[in-house]
């Protein structure tokens, strides 16, 4: 009797948004015999239970979406399918929204516009229980997970407000002193100030440093 070396597929759900780009990944992806792609979803919430349901292998995760953004979808699945391999894929290169995407679980992270090829060559890594990031933010990581923490005296002193905890949680999802202040309804000015007292209570040298030593502290 002859065994079955067949592999199995890797199973894909491409969460995105856009149908053009929805539609094309599908199309490329299904050719790759080593993929199956087995759903799309355009909408974080509807995500979250389509692949409870469907428990793919690998999701393609936008951050941009409507209902729930990618980096608050990849904690919730984390959360119930630690299993689930996730590779955000998204034209952000901002180093906040980098690593508060790796923070939140995901297991790589792409920027769009990458070669078929290599994208598949990302989905299979992943699924094989390993890392991926692009070249074009790697050494961003890099460069901030180099940066030392705060000592166990210096955590001490990190005693943020209220006002300074939520100004903290907006500028780690990447957002400018003008889209903060709109959300919490104050001016850009005041949310600038409340910026440079997080940066010198965290002891970093800038928004993002900031965002990187309080997503590595656990503080958000």
């Amino acid at each position: 009797m002859i065994a079955n070396t067949e592999i199995k597929p890797k199973t894909v759900l491409i969460v995105e948004d856009n149908p053009m780009l929805q539609v094309g990944l599908r199309h490329a992806l299904s050719t790759q015999p080593a993929l199956e792609v087995i759903g799309q979803v355009e909408d974080g919430l509807q995500a979250v239970s389509t692949i409870v349901q469907l428990k793919p292998d690998i999701a393609l995760v936008d951050i941009e979406l409507p209902g729930m953004d990618g980096i608050t979808l990849t904690q919730r699945i984390k959360e119930i399918l630690p299993d689930t391999r996730i590779i955000i894929l998204t034209h952000y290169t901002n180093p906040t929204k980098v690593m508060a995407a790796l923070s939140s679980g995901a297991n790589g992270y792409c920027i769009k516009g990458t070669s078929i090829p290599q994208l598949e060559a990302a989905i299979m890594a992943v699924g094989e229980g390993n890392w991926y990031l692009d070249a074009k933010i790697a050494n961003c990581v890099l460069q901030n997970i180099r940066q030392p923490l705060p000592d166990g005296e210096e955590l001490e002193e990190v005693r943020l407000t209220e006002r300074e905890m939520q100004v903290l949680q907006e500028l780690v999802e990447g957002k400018s002193n003008t889209e903060i202040g709109v959300e919490l309804g104050v001016s850009a000015n005041t949310i600038k100030g409340h910026v440079q007292q997080i940066i010198h209570k965290l002891k970093a040298s800038d928004r993002t440093q900031a965002a990187v030593k309080a997503l590595r502290l656990g503080l958000v």
